[in-house]
């Protein structure tokens, strides 16, 4: 999503007043193509929110939230490694010393391992664990606490159609997802009291920057693979970052009071239809 437009007005801003930590947010470069937390950020903080970026990219992440302050956004970027404890409290400290709380998560940081179970290494196997099972549980533990203290808030987690249905594409993540879905269902029993909502949303086939490294590498090994996934997909595109933003934007925003446990696919149509996947 290119938002470099200017906030939308009060009366029509969906997210006045929160704050959300998004990881996986430097791909949000107005005038690339963008990845689901960079364009969530840019689209929150159009509707009101303070946005905390967190990401390993440094130059882009900065980048972003640069922009997304010029265009009359708040914006604040966080190096965050979410496989890493300490940077999880580092991100989490910053939103609520630099926007007094903590209201939204969205856990978007993403990796891929492409590889069938036998030609999957213990090492990439681990990976996809670490990105999609362990930096999720990392976030929802160190972000509950203060949202607890805001008397609730949304935590989104960003799993696949290959971890709800299995995946060609890759065994680790395809199972890794798969964990992300279930710990999304699992904290959204344990925190309803709370009124900590917690959803996940299983995208299909997109085209986002991670995507696209997956295909280079298959056309790096065969310059004439014929990509099939529109053929997959009865509204006959690709997926973009914009289609996911908007939904993460309505799981963020009390629009979506009601809403915890449950999964949101946005594939096009391609699991009703029963295509393969990966």
């Amino acid at each position: 999503m290119d938002n470099g437009d200017k906030p939308v007005s009060g009366r029509d801003q969906r997210v006045a007043g929160k704050v959300a930590l998004i990881t996986g947010a430097a791909k949000g470069v107005s005038g690339h193509l963008m990845g689901f937390g960079g364009a969530s950020a840019r689209l929150m903080a159009q509707h009101g929110a303070s946005v905390v970026l967190g990401d390993i990219d440094e130059e882009n992440g900065e980048l972003t939230a640069s922009q997304i302050r010029e265009s009359g956004g708040q914006a604040t970027f966080v190096r965050l490694d979410v496989t890493v404890e300490a940077d999880w409290i580092r991100a989490v400290r910053t939103a609520v010393s630099e926007y007094g709380g903590l209201d939204v998560l969205v856990n978007s940081a993403g990796s891929t391992a492409p590889g069938a179970v036998i030609d999957t290494t213990v090492e990439m196997w681990q990976s996809q664990m670490d990105m999609h099972g362990k930096g999720a549980f990392l976030g929802i533990k160190h972000s509950v606490p203060e949202m607890q203290k805001r008397g609730g808030g949304s935590i989104i987690n960003l799993s696949s159609t290959d971890g709800m249905i299995g995946g060609g594409f890759s065994a680790a993540y395809s199972a890794a997802k798969g964990a992300n879905w279930m710990l999304a269902k699992t904290a959204a029993v344990q925190y309803a009291a709370e009124n900590i909502r917690v959803n996940s949303l299983h995208p299909g086939e997109l085209d986002t920057p991670l995507a696209r490294s997956a295909m280079d590498d298959i056309l790096a090994e065969d310059p004439d693979f014929h990509d099939p996934r529109i053929d997959w997909i009865p509204l006959g595109r690709l997926g973009t970052a914009d289609d996911v933003s908007y939904l993460i934007l309505y799981l963020a925003s009390d629009e979506s009071s009601y809403v915890t446990g449950s999964e949101f696919v946005i594939d096009g149509g391609m699991i009703a239809r029963g295509a393969p996947t990966g």
